[in-house]
């Protein structure tokens, strides 16, 4: 069986932006997110808005899945992504990776 791969979606400190993204090791990318974030690496999208707190994420079997998802969910408005975190994160809280 392939290893999951995780759409997720990450928030700044004051949950001002949203940046969505994929992976097949969410502990790992959130850790890079965080050092993107703490060094203010302007070359990243989540660098230069500090996007490294996790409020949501979903799992699935295949990476074209994973991917198609993920440009699904970059195509909506913020006011439809909030809505999908708040099926899972009511309130909106930091979630942690591990």
């Amino acid at each position: 069986m392939p290893p999951p791969y995780f759409v997720y979606i990450t928030t700044n400190k004051n949950k001002t932006v949203l940046y969505t993204g994929v992976t097949n090791n969410l502990v790992l990318r959130m850790s890079q997110h965080v050092y993107q974030a703490n060094s203010r690496n302007s070359a990243t999208f989540t660098g230069r808005y500090a996007c490294c707190y996790l409020v949501y994420f979903e799992e699935h079997r295949y990476i074209p899945e994973a991917i198609k998802r993920e440009k699904q969910i970059k195509g909506w408005t913020r006011a439809r992504k909030k809505a999908l975190i708040e099926t899972i994160n009511p309130g909106i809280c930091f979630l942690d990776a591990g």
